[in-house]
């Protein structure tokens, strides 16, 4: 038997390991995703200071012969909510080196986000809001915030795409999920916002 010490098994020579890269790509997210909600947030607060007034005026907020109805928010709502989940089972899946999953996951957040784009759409048409009214700036901040909300959550879906496309290139893996990570901390945030819009413009009216 060889008597063999560690001093006998290290080399000579130790290369350096390489620095570690900065998440570039996430810190840009979360930049980007601080943007979006104040900018969400400055909106959404002249829209409530807005109709605040109104309403303390006796005036009704929304435009005579229009109604907001229940069915399509809530729905739309349940609808950001499981693409949170798909989103999360992404990440875990890229995670686990499972990549099939991650594009079924990636392909049905997707599927989600279009979905909540279509329900918009109708809920829009069967609403009948004048863009133009006896009070100007009702129909436009409210169509503002339903609008910026859309931008948000297109953005949202391209990110997706891209990231989709990378992770595909096989970019990304167990030892790397920053552009998922990334991507899903981007649509969460989105799906929190809408949660925002939706109780200050469909629930409370």
């Amino acid at each position: 038997m060889t008597d063999v010490t560690v001093y006998d098994v290290i080399p000579e020579r130790v290369v350096a390991a390489e620095p570690a890269r900065p998440r570039l790509l996430l810190i840009g997210t979360m930049l980007a995703s601080a943007a979006v909600t104040m900018g969400m947030a400055g909106l959404l607060g002249i829209y409530l200071e807005t109709r605040a007034g109104v309403i303390a005026q006796g005036e009704r907020w929304l435009p005579d012969g229009v109604n907001i109805p229940l069915t399509q928010p809530n729905m739309m709502a349940m609808t950001l909510c499981m693409s949170v989940v798909a989103m999360v089972w992404a990440v875990a899946s890229i995670k686990a080196d499972d990549r099939a999953n991650t594009y079924i996951a990636l392909g049905l957040s997707l599927m989600f986000g279009f979905a909540y784009m279509a329900q918009t759409a109708y809920l829009l048409t069967i609403l009948e809001m004048p863009i133009r009214g006896d009070v100007l700036e009702r129909p436009p901040l409210l169509y503002a915030l339903i609008g910026t909300h859309l931008a948000v959550m297109g953005a949202a879906m391209l990110y997706t795409v891209a990231m989709g496309l990378r992770t595909l290139g096989g970019e990304y893996n167990s030892k790397d999920v920053e552009g998922l990570y990334g991507v899903a901390t981007f649509w969460t945030v989105a799906v929190v916002l809408y949660l925002a819009v939706w109780y200050a413009i469909y629930i409370t009216k």
